[in-house]
């Protein structure tokens, strides 16, 4: 019972967190090690319980959603090739193979989000078709990435977002939460068939995120979009250098 509540809390605080913009594993994954599931089964576990972040954060987002069908129909087959890809790499390739690649992809996503007023101005200059194959395989890329280990991914969708032009940090974040959320659903298939799973974790877990989620895209709303952007942004350069010292396996 102990374990379940400190699982209900971090799920709560990190399903928060996720759907306003930040990084939902800087709070479940140290809540997982900390109840005594080793690294890769804790990584496996929150992947599958972040499935419930979906339709919390869909729920929260209802206003930023509309009007938004069409773009998640064109990408959602983009991110679901990618969490794909990203389960089948974390089960075949050797544990740790890509450690030292993560915390820079994490930094990466970090300083874009910082630059993304400035890139999005000079985008405006650039051709349009090479934009959106660029967008294409980024987005593509994250989703590998957001099936492998995570942490970060939403960081990194987010900066993709709104150098493409998305209009308002709101309405990216919401975008952003429900093209994740295909991913976490195609990821979470897959370790649930082939991964470790710590089922009696997922349970309180998800619950939490599932109540965390459904109120953090209220926040967006009233935060200034530059408060947030920096915000997040430092969030995800604090989490780059802890990934660098601690790596993820």
């Amino acid at each position: 019972m102990p374990t379940a509540l400190v699982l209900l809390g971090a799920g709560t605080l990190a399903g928060a967190e996720g759907s306003a913009g930040g990084i939902t594993s800087l709070v479940s994954y140290p809540a997982l090690l900390g109840v005594g599931i080793s690294p890769l089964p804790a990584n496996v576990t929150q992947a599958v319980a972040f499935v419930a972040s979906w339709p919390g954060s869909a729920l929260g987002s209802r206003p930023e959603l509309r009007g938004q069908a069409r773009r998640l129909r064109r990408w959602a087959p983009v991110v679901a090739a990618g969490g794909a890809s990203g389960v089948a790499l974390l089960l075949c390739l050797p544990a740790g193979a890509f450690d030292r690649l993560v915390p820079f992809m994490v930094a990466l996503g970090s300083l874009a989000l910082l630059a993304q007023p400035r890139v999005t101005a000079v985008r405006r200059s650039g051709p349009s078709r090479m934009r959106q194959f660029l967008f294409l395989c980024g987005l593509f890329a994250v989703a590998v990435y957001d099936g492998y280990f995570g942490a970060g991914a939403g960081v990194i969708t987010l900066a993709f977002l709104l150098m493409a032009g998305e209009q308002g940090l709101p309405r990216a974040n919401a975008l952003k939460n429900a093209l994740l959320g295909v991913a976490d659903v195609v990821a979470a298939a897959g370790f649930a068939l082939f991964g470790p799973v710590q089922w009696l974790a997922v349970a309180p877990l998800a619950v939490g995120l599932l109540a965390g989620s459904s109120i953090g895209p209220s926040l967006t709303r009233r935060v200034p979009a530059t408060v947030l952007r920096v915000v997040v942004a430092l969030t995800g350069l604090g989490l780059a250098v802890r990934l660098w010292v601690a790596p993820v396996a």
